[in-house]
């Protein structure tokens, strides 16, 4: 096993799907309750998404997807595969392998699924569970074009390193929102997605 590997494993070996999840706190400033009545918190519709991580021999990379500019919602921007979950679905891990099967065509029995990052709230009123899961090899990928542009990776080494980020500031409505940003080649990883990864490194320098 390389030490990425190692690295990533004890970063998420306490995670769990048990009950109460813990919560991301960057997009929850104080004055939230603007935008999103407290009430509400307890009843943010579940979604999920999947974090594949690819092995290649001694090589780890993470999978990323450019949502299609045919999407009502932040079209053109980099996502992990994922949405929200439907009646059939299990649980959080059963969401986000369907999601990651219909936008990618990733192969559900293909993924071993690591741990969990902390749950996102998203201001579209989503609680989003990221699935942090490791596939084997090359997948046999069949792209959505109706969900996705393209498909690009991001070595593990490069997500694990906080300095890999940098944090911002969004203004919305008079709320200053912090969030985090990647940038890997012509792409911007920024919002809910650098969020998750942020958690991820956080736990890595912690494990």
């Amino acid at each position: 096993m390389t030490e990425d590997e190692a690295r990533l494993r004890d970063a998420l070996a306490q995670t769990s799907l048990a009950l109460p999840r813990p919560l991301s706190d960057l997009e929850l400033p104080f004055k939230l309750d603007r935008l999103i009545a407290p009430l509400t918190m307890n009843s943010l519709r579940p979604a999920a998404v999947l974090a594949p991580v690819l092995r290649r021999g001694h090589d780890l990379s993470m999978l990323f997807t450019v949502r299609s500019a045919q999407l009502r919602s932040h079209s053109g921007q980099i996502s992990f595969p994922g949405g929200r979950r439907d009646p059939e679905d299990a649980d959080a891990v059963a969401n986000a392998l369907r999601e990651a099967h219909e936008e990618v065509g990733l192969c559900p029995d293909c993924v071993e699924v690591l741990g969990y990052l902390d749950d996102y709230p998203t201001l579209s009123r989503y609680r989003i569970t990221p699935v942090v899961g490791l596939v084997e090899g090359d997948p046999d990928l069949t792209v959505n074009p109706d969900e996705v542009a393209e498909v690009f990776e991001v070595p593990i080494k490069i997500i694990l390193e906080p300095n890999s980020f940098e944090r911002k500031i969004l203004s919305r409505e008079g709320i200053n929102l912090p969030f985090y940003e990647l940038n890997w080649g012509p792409h911007r990883i920024w919002g809910a997605t650098a969020g998750m990864l942020w958690d991820l490194a956080q736990k890595a320098a912690r494990a």
